[in-house]
């Protein structure tokens, strides 16, 4: 058997779930703290970029009510989540020529949620032979735009769409 030692995930694996703390998301629409990394504010979700992205580009749809589970949200949630979902994966295939997009849900801190209890979609671009050596060797990841490049980049072509689609 072959073991895989990653020891800088203990901390990770291991920490309490910050009972007590603001949640990021709900945080992010509060009009005292409101992020500056919103692409989007809809009727029932919001797109915003995520602030420690995985690529270029790593957006999240997310639902503006606090709720963890697919189960617990409405239809009408659910329509927009996944319709926003759609405008981001267009608008990220249109501005960063991505060759495949990982989109993803998780929910629940085993299944690697780092916010629980606040459901939303992750949307992470992907080029031909872009895991490097600095991911694999150095636990880093090199994202070379910063986070106010793309905003300015993809929030006018996400306005465009979501006008199209209505």
């Amino acid at each position: 058997m072959k073991r895989l030692w990653a020891p800088w995930r203990f901390e990770y694996v291991t920490r309490s779930t910050d009972e007590g703390q603001p949640c990021v998301f709900c945080q992010a629409l509060d009009p005292q703290t409101p992020s500056d990394y919103i692409l989007h504010l809809g009727d029932h979700v919001f797109v915003v970029l995520n602030k420690y992205p995985y690529s270029n580009g790593h957006v999240m749809v997310v639902l503006r009510r606090h709720v963890g589970r697919m189960e617990d949200a409405t239809p009408d949630e659910l329509q927009e989540l996944i319709r926003m979902t759609r405008l981001a994966e267009m608008t990220l295939t249109e501005v960063y020529h991505a060759h495949g997009i990982n989109v993803g849900i998780n929910v629940g801190r085993p299944a690697g949620a780092g916010v629980i209890d606040h459901l939303h979609v992750h949307l992470v671009p992907r080029w031909e032979g872009d895991t490097n050596f600095m991911s694999v060797v150095a636990d880093t990841r090199v994202v070379p735009e910063d986070l106010a490049t793309s905003l300015n980049r993809l929030k006018p072509v996400f306005e465009r769409l979501v006008e199209v689609d209505r």
